[in-house]
């Protein structure tokens, strides 16, 4: 017999140690171990944590064995954590209802619970007594299930085992988002049962995530059934918020000694090795004491003033417990791995003396760990005036399991008996490595020939979806409903991955599907879901950040291939070119980087040996899990338009194809809109089905008494012209007011029945013969208004065409014309909401900012200071928007833009506690209505009509503090907004001098003082105003800034002569004051021949309208205008008093437009006024660049002399 080595001893003692303090408590029958000998309830956390000493241990004598003996040890321990974690395994399982409901409801009632009976496995306290949520215990469950099967154990059996494990991951990786009542159970520090969103829970959920993705569960004896499939976007996301609530610990508690589990062992999840040395430095600064660390500030917990017989605290209880807080030796313990891992020495050394000094001698001499050190209650006072002085003394339990397992484990390391490697077989701890540098490869594609020859006259070369054949090109809500199919089992009633939203980084994947390669497409592309992507130049914005993101986060092997889709609504709108933005970005990633990231234009198959390839095994052909099992599970998504109204086209597809291809079609088929409006027409018309000179307060009051109710408020934003005069109503600059009703009239023009009310019927026969997309607006919200929107019209016949239908295709047509007003309110009337909407709130919340929804005063204001799931989230938003759905639908947008801004430029955020999007939508409506000098009611519509991408533009002018410029073209009867240009912009420009260029004003302001025009107007080629016809419902605005610091080749060549140009202008006014005179005689000149063009209307007896114009075709610069009537040009400006303290000047001139008007404003709270000084004088007063305060040479000659302003 040989005799026993020193570490084979050693060895012994740590097995008769864990013995007697740690498998002494585990019970025989279901493997969970005890709280103590008195609480035989069972927690999750603390099971897991106390059975890692007995993982180390057994690796330990396995490595280290001298005798058979050893051998036999080791097994009989691996076997003890075998047996734990499939106790818990069993209890969740038992569970596994509220794993298949928390998946779609988040909610706390929902949750697994925290602890369990340790005899029977079944639950100890009811759902509403305890803070079951603990995200971080389950994520715990998931990154020792994945650590201790790669490490060599057999923990899962079967693979309804493993379709419970994956639907586990389904319910962490939204942790993001969830708030939960953390490590401590308590909720926020105020324990008052409020859940908050917690670091150590996201950051333990991204641990989880990545081990156990891509994992065989069956580790060497596994299959492809076996494998855990997870989403690298749910990882990125974790990943973010964590890294913006670092070092905070959540939104109460300040600095929380439970982060020491996420910045080192055992989940290594925070990437960025100084956000790691700034959160333990945190940690021991304030924190630390001379018994271990306190959990967290004025943590109460057993410390003689708490009251042991209440399950929460009084609001104002926290006080009491300052600088008396408990501490906690089992920190210290993490400091010891910590160190290990991080090849310390020195602080190795330092806390394991400082462990050994507060150890607890027990029976036989063996070292125990207490839970913790409190004071004495008759030494509380003093330790409250001097902290760290009083000698503590310890309670709690004895051992203190969880403290207990980490003294051992850290023992086993620091003395050499396991290598780090060993405990992190996956390789967590290498975090913080430094990751190499990212190329996106980026293939464009065109939808058809038709766009590939487009962009073959540009000089650009791409390929169509048929030349890639047999690689498949799927937009990304396919790959959404894949992997819906993902973990559903009958035998559980698993319903498998709910339908999410799937990012840019799962789309950058190439995927393999039964033999056949798949790319898909991002979904800020995919125009099925949220308006946004109707927005070509929003398109190409989003796809800048997208692959910012790419660069940034990309963490798999080979590189990220994005692949970007040119379809036919990015064609110009008569469909002859592509979008100028479209095509300015194809050029720009030829160059090789875009928005600051790396990327290769080509083509697919260039790509396909270094992309990263995803296998979804699941479903193979001889998986279980059928494609067509339920069309009624995942099918549809929530965003479909459709409802229910889809015929069954899987009966339509040809034999031929597989069940693949098969099931592609169906959801390509159920997503896409059918046609069963008429088509419009290419002119548009004036007529509407209805006068248009009843107010729409009378048309809903009608509505109302047809059905028998009483509306005492109406919607205040309403899309078209019949119900223009009711979007006035919408004045977001200033107070809303209650709207009164007021006694129909008789005489409306719509059709009705014998009892007098609106014949719905007949409305739907208009509908047939409408080919003015107004009109059909009109009367489909009429029809939702009446009869809901899913009341079957039965259009032409066809049954089930109800008007959620109609809406659907009219919102498809609104897109194509750039409706962006009418697309608004039509998406709120269908109730869309943003695919990343509860990430967006999250994204706010964890950078320490509140929201608030809806306009004050409360309670119609609703805030929101913690995660909520995403139903909840949006119908909070319709409820504090009251019956205004326009506002719900901006809402949204908003909250989206300010996250983005959150994000890549936090510092506009700073000091901002809480963002009231309602007011920020007031103060956007408030800069439009003080740019464009107009009333509340007419910049409210312009907030409205604005695209996507202007409108994230004024937002960020307005939170920066930016200039900004609005542009608005065509012609606006009630404001007397027009636009101006020439056949030829250049000549016109160039030809006159001071005196002609004055003179042609003068002319247009007599004309427009005389001349009445219905609609919009512009300067043909021989200087007369024409008619033009429009289908918007208001002037196009756009947003742009005020001072560029950047110029093209074009300005840089014309710098010098524009420069010396205006020089020269400015001597000239200065000298010689006879040019007035003479500019007065030649417009009494210009003015005998303007009847030539009265063959129109008198203006009403109104004042004269305002002009806004801007610089002129032949001048690129962006120099800011003003608003002036015809009294203004012969007239000094007068000073007036500036808005803003700092008195921020801008240059403001006239100039002759290139068909837009031009007005700026300033976002910071007021609006730019004309200038009294030189143009030049600006630039030097704001320091901006010379392309800022550039004009055009008829600027300067339409100007008079300023006079200078000190």
């Amino acid at each position: 017999m040989r005799s026993r080595s020193n570490s084979g001893v050693r060895l012994d003692g740590y097995a008769r140690l864990v013995q007697q303090t740690i498998l002494c408590y585990q019970n025989p029958v279901t493997g969970l171990l005890s709280a103590s000998h008195e609480q035989k309830d069972a927690w999750v956390r603390d099971n897991i944590y106390s059975i890692l000493a007995v993982w180390g241990l057994g690796m330990a004598y396995r490595k280290n064995a001298d005798r058979d003996e050893d051998k036999a040890k080791a097994y009989e321990l691996e076997q003890n954590v075998v047996k734990l974690m499939r106790g818990l395994l069993q209890c969740m399982m038992r569970q596994v209802h509220k794993v298949e409901k928390f998946k779609h409801t988040q909610s706390t009632k929902d949750s697994l619970h925290a602890k369990y009976n340790t005899a029977t496995c079944s639950t100890v306290v009811g759902d509403d007594q305890w803070g079951h949520l603990q995200v971080d215990a389950t994520s715990l469950f998931l990154l020792f299930l994945a650590q201790m099967t790669a490490s060599g154990l057999r923990i899962i059996f079967t693979l309804d085992e493993v379709a419970f494990v994956q639907n586990l991951v389904f319910y962490i990786e939204a942790a993001y988002k969830v708030a939960d009542y953390g490590m401590w159970e308590r909720g926020d520090k105020t324990n008052q049962g409020i859940p908050e969103l917690n670091a150590s829970s996201v950051g333990m959920a991204k641990a989880a995530l990545e081990a156990i993705d891509e994992l065989d569960l069956f580790g060497a004896h596994g299959g492809r059934k076996s494998v855990i499939h997870v989403l690298p976007d749910d990882v990125e996301h974790c990943q973010s918020i964590l890294f913006s609530m670092l070092p905070r610990a959540s939104t109460s508690k300040e600095i929380d000694a439970g982060l020491l589990s996420i910045i080192s062992f055992p989940a290594f999840a925070v990437e960025d090795m100084n956000l790691v040395n700034v959160t333990k430095n945190e940690i021991i600064s304030k924190l630390q004491g001379r018994y271990g660390c306190c959990r967290f500030l004025r943590d109460g917990y057993k410390t003689p003033r708490e009251d042991p017989n209440r399950l929460h605290y009084d609001p104002a209880e926290l006080k009491l417990f300052e600088n008396i807080e408990c501490e906690w030796p089992v920190f210290w313990t993490y400091f010891i791995i910590d160190g290990v891992f991080n090849g310390d020495a020195v602080q190795v050394q330092e806390y394991r003396e400082a462990l050994e000094g507060i150890l607890i001698r027990g029976k036989n001499g063996i070292h125990l760990v207490p839970e913790l050190y409190a004071i004495p209650p008759n030494k509380v006072d003093e330790e409250y005036k001097n902290p760290h002085t009083v000698d503590r003394v310890p309670l709690g339990k004895l051992p203190h399991l969880w403290g207990q397992s980490l003294y051992i484990l850290s023992s086993l390391l620091a003395e050499g008996f396991l290598a780090t490697g060993e405990i992190d077989p996956l390789n967590r701890r290498f975090s913080t490595s430094v990751k190499p540098d990212v190329v996106v490869q980026v293939t464009v594609l065109a939808e058809n020939n038709l766009i590939k020859d487009l962009l073959r006259k540009h000089g650009v070369n791409v390929q169509s979806i048929a030349d890639i054949h047999p690689i498949r090109v799927q937009p990304g809500r396919i790959l959404s409903h894949i992997y819906a199919k993902l973990g559903r089992n009958k035998n559980m009633k698993l319903s498998g991955r709910p339908y999410r939203h799937i990012g840019v980084l799962g789309t950058s994947k190439l995927y393999v599907i039964r033999n056949q390669i798949f790319t898909f497409t991002p979904q800020f592309t995919d125009q099925h879901h949220f308006y946004l992507a109707l927005d070509n130049e929003m398109i190409v914005e989003m796809l800048r950040i997208e692959l910012a993101y790419l660069c940034t986060c990309w963490r798999m092997t080979g590189r990220p291939t994005l692949t970007f889709p040119i379809t036919h609504t990015m064609l110009t709108n008569d469909g002859s070119d592509i979008h100028s933005a479209v095509l300015s970005t194809i050029r720009k990633l030829e160059d090789g980087y875009f928005g600051g990231a790396r990327v290769k234009l080509g083509s697919l198959s260039e790509f396909l040996t270094t992309s990263f390839y995803t296998y979804l095994t699941f479903l193979d052909p001889d998986c279980d899990e059928k494609l067509f099992n339920d069309d009624s599970e995942g099918s549809f998504s929530p965003d479909s338009d459709l409802g229910g109204y889809l015929e069954d086209t899987y009966n339509q597809v040809t034999e031929s194809e597989d069940e693949l291809d098969q099931y592609i079609n169906h959801l390509l088929q159920s997503t896409s809109s059918k046609c069963y409006l008429p088509p419009l027409s290419k002119k548009t018309e004036d007529s509407h089905v209805f006068s248009a000179i009843h107010s729409t307060r009378d048309i809903l009051s009608v509505m109302a008494k047809a059905k028998g109710l009483e509306i005492p408020f109406v919607p205040m934003t309403l899309p078209t012209k019949v119900l223009s005069t009711h979007r006035k109503s919408l004045n977001l600059v200033d107070s809303p007011q209650p709207l009164l009703n007021k006694a129909p009239e008789d005489d409306f023009q719509w059709p009705r029945d014998d009892h007098g009310d609106v014949d719905c019927d007949k409305l739907v026969e208009q509908l047939k013969d409408c080919s003015n997309l107004q009109d059909q607006a009109d009367i489909l919200y009429i029809l939702y208004v009446i009869k809901g929107p899913s009341w079957d019209t039965n259009l032409s016949g066809q049954h089930g065409v109800t008007v959620h239908n109609l809406l659907s295709e009219l919102y498809g047509k609104a897109g194509l014309n750039q409706e962006w007003g009418l697309i608004r309110y039509i998406s709120g009337l269908l109730r869309k909401k943003v695919e990343v909407l509860a990430e967006a709130c999250t994204d706010l919340l964890s950078h320490q900012k509140q929201l608030t929804v809806g306009l004050p005063p409360e309670p119609r204001e609703k805030t929101i200071s913690a995660p909520l799931p995403p139903e909840e989230l949006t119908k909070l938003i319709y409820e504090a928007s009251g019956q205004d759905i326009s506002i719900a639908v901006l809402t949204q947008e908003i909250v989206v833009y300010l996250a983005m801004y959150v994000r890549a430029q936090p510092s506009l955020f700073v000091e901002m506690l809480r963002l009231r999007i309602g007011l920020i939508i007031q103060v956007m409506a408030t800069e439009l209505a003080r740019s464009l000098n107009c009333s509340g009611e007419e910049a409210s519509e312009s907030l409205m009509n604005l695209s996507p991408f202007d409108m994230k533009n004024l937002l960020h002018h307005i939170l920066s503090g930016k200039e900004f410029g609005v542009e608005r073209s065509g012609f606006d009867g009630r404001s007397g907004f027009f636009a101006c240009c020439s056949s030829d912009g250049h000549s016109l420009t160039h030809s006159l001098d001071a005196c002609g260029a004055r003179a042609v004003w003068q002319v247009l302001f007599q004309v427009l003082e005389t001349e009445h025009w219905s609609g919009q107007t512009r300067l043909s080629s021989n200087g007369v105003l024409r008619p033009i016809h429009s289908s918007t419902s208001s002037p196009a605005i756009s947003i742009h800034e005020v001072g560029h610091t950047g110029v093209t080749k074009t300005e840089r060549s014309g710098i010098n002569r524009l420069r010396s140009e205006m020089k020269q202008m400015t001597r000239r006014f200065s000298a010689d004051e006879q040019l007035f005179s003479v500019s007065q005689a030649v417009a009494s000149s210009a003015h005998s021949s303007k009847s030539a063009v009265n063959h129109a209307p008198r203006l009403l007896s109104s004042p004269p309208p305002r002009v806004v114009v801007s610089e002129c075709c032949c001048c690129p610069s962006r120099a800011p205008t003003s608003s002036l009537t015809p009294k203004d040009l012969n007239r000094d400006p007068a000073p007036h008093p500036r808005p803003l303290a700092h008195h921020r000047q801008t240059l403001a001139g006239i100039t002759l437009a290139g068909g837009s008007g031009r007005a700026s404003g300033y976002a910071g709270g007021g609006w730019t006024e004309p200038s009294t000084g030189s143009p030049w004088d600006s630039t030097r007063r704001c320091g901006r660049s010379f392309r800022s305060a550039m004009v055009c040479p008829s600027t300067v000659m339409c100007s008079r002399p300023q006079r200078q302003e000190r």
